[in-house]
């Protein structure tokens, strides 16, 4: 069921960080603006899009007077002072800890900005310097669509000095897209949802579907064990 793997990447908006949370409180903030409510529909649909494209999607969906630009000038706003302050996941930072030690080569694959991932990172610096190799979609010309298409994982596989294969590859992701976008790139997926995504969604498409990364066990990917560390 579970095929060996080398390399792991991870996503960061709700998956290592809590931001997903803070995105919503910003995005309500500014449907609330024009009479509008921005649902949990909604938010599964952008979750893993690039910021112009979750941008374009939110406009469409509630029916916003404000071209992309605007919007995006709006959050910026908004989430200069939220962001700051997100916290990391539980489970996150034992794992991501855990392989550094047994030299298992890690990568950020996010479709967030260099900008924001700035602001999200700036309490968290030592943790994210694990992640050696990161690819911010919303930023990186090579990126050409957001999730679900896969560019950002295959992109985010070359910067592995080894370039290895997409199938040596374990992808950690929160979003349906962020899974789609990983078994369109030919790799394996553990999913970790909001609790709030109905069960037939939470199981569609992810190699494996956990309610916390605290209940991940590395070695069901031949991932060295939590109680073990690579000669």
């Amino acid at each position: 069921m579970f095929r060996p793997v080398s390399h792991v990447l991870f996503d960061m908006d709700g998956l290592i960080l809590n931001t997903e949370e803070l995105y919503t409180r910003g995005f309500e903030r500014v449907a609330s603006r024009y009479g509008k409510k921005f649902t949990f529909e909604l938010k599964c649909q952008i979750m893993g899009q690039q910021s112009r494209e979750f941008a374009a999607s939110i406009i469409q969906g509630l029916d916003l007077p404000l071209t992309v630009e605007e919007f995006l000038d709006e959050t910026r706003a908004i989430f200069s002072e939220l962001f700051p302050a997100c916290k990391i996941m539980p489970g996150v930072e034992k794992l991501v800890h855990h392989l550094h030690k047994n030299k298992i080569p890690m990568g950020l694959a996010t479709s967030s900005s260099k900008e924001t991932y700035d602001l999200k990172t700036q309490r968290h610096l030592a943790f994210f310097d694990l992640l050696t190799y990161k690819t911010w979609g919303s930023s990186d010309p090579q990126v050409k669509l957001g999730k679900p298409h896969p560019d950002i994982f295959l992109v985010a596989a070359t910067r592995f000095p080894d370039k290895p294969e997409p199938e040596k590859c374990l992808v950690f992701e929160d979003s349906l897209n962020g899974v789609r976008a990983a078994r369109a790139a030919g790799m394996q997926v553990v999913m970790v949802p909001d609790p709030r995504l109905n069960r037939d969604a939470r199981e569609a498409g992810a190699t494996l579907t956990l309610d916390s990364i605290e209940d991940f066990r590395p070695e069901l990917f031949s991932l060295p064990p939590y109680n073990s560390h690579c000669k």
